[in-house]
């Protein structure tokens, strides 16, 4: 029988499941791919009404931590790694709280004339010196990030020296050029050849991409591509509204 939920205070109802079913989950109870007990079943152990159960188990769903298969039932879903794209988040810091060993493999270290488009992006004149970098970030070994990025030698003039391997590009810049503005754009690409490569992934999957653009001040300092592969990663966030319609940033 399952264990009842513990928690004290005035919690809702739905939020005692929610947070009984991440016990399982955190606790091993419950692995990828096995399958959560039906609404009847929790409503019976939990002595709660089916609407309370149907309204955690949804909510855990869009919160990509369980899969719902109509007609068949409720599964633990597989863990990806989750982007917030509010937070300028290091990918080796990502990787590490989700357990696993970061590593990353230099592709390309050099200096270039910027073309029309990489100048568009740093806002500098075309055919000016850039530095560009091509990062591959692993999880256990297994690519789960191209890092493709130009940098602006006047805001981190020391970037070609920087030993990419100890400290990631992020952390760098965010110590070389202070942050004041980010851009993100996301969208769904069919990878190159030599990015499916890379992420040893065949023809015909797609992948997530994040064009990152960051400021120092008024100057451009970086402006990076980051490729992932579709299967295995996703990005989001959630907000909450003051009364007025303000939006305040909230946690999942």
């Amino acid at each position: 029988m399952a264990e009842r939920p513990r928690d004290a205070g005035p919690i809702p109802q739905y939020q005692r499941i929610k947070r009984h079913i991440m016990r399982l989950i955190d606790g091993g109870g419950l692995g990828p791919g096995d399958r959560v007990p039906s609404e009847n079943a929790l409503v019976r152990e939990l002595g709660v009404s089916r609407m309370t159960v149907n309204r955690a188990l949804r909510e855990l769903t869009a919160a990509g931590l369980l899969v719902r298969v109509q007609g068949t039932g409720t599964f633990v879903a597989e863990r990806r790694p989750h982007a917030d794209l509010l937070q300028l988040r290091n990918i080796a810091e990502e990787i590490r709280a989700g357990g696993h060993r970061h590593s990353l493999r230099l592709e390309t270290l050099e200096t270039l004339a910027a073309d029309e488009s990489v100048a568009r992006d740093l806002e500098i004149a075309a055919g000016a010196p850039v530095f560009h970098s091509v990062v591959v970030h692993m999880a256990d070994g297994a690519p789960v990030q191209i890092e493709d990025r130009y940098v602006n030698p006047a805001v981190a003039p020391d970037y070609l020296r920087v030993d990419l391997a100890a400290v990631t590009a992020n952390a760098y810049l965010m110590r070389a050029a202070p942050l004041s503005e980010v851009e993100h754009i996301v969208e769904a690409v069919m990878p190159a050849p030599w990015e499916r490569n890379l992420l040893g992934i065949g023809p015909g999957e797609p992948c997530l991409q994040l064009r990152r653009r960051t400021w120092t001040g008024a100057q451009v300092a970086s402006a990076a591509r980051l490729v992932y592969p579709g299967r295995s990663h996703r990005f989001g966030t959630r907000f909450a509204f003051r009364p007025d319609g303000r939006p305040v940033r909230s946690t999942v």
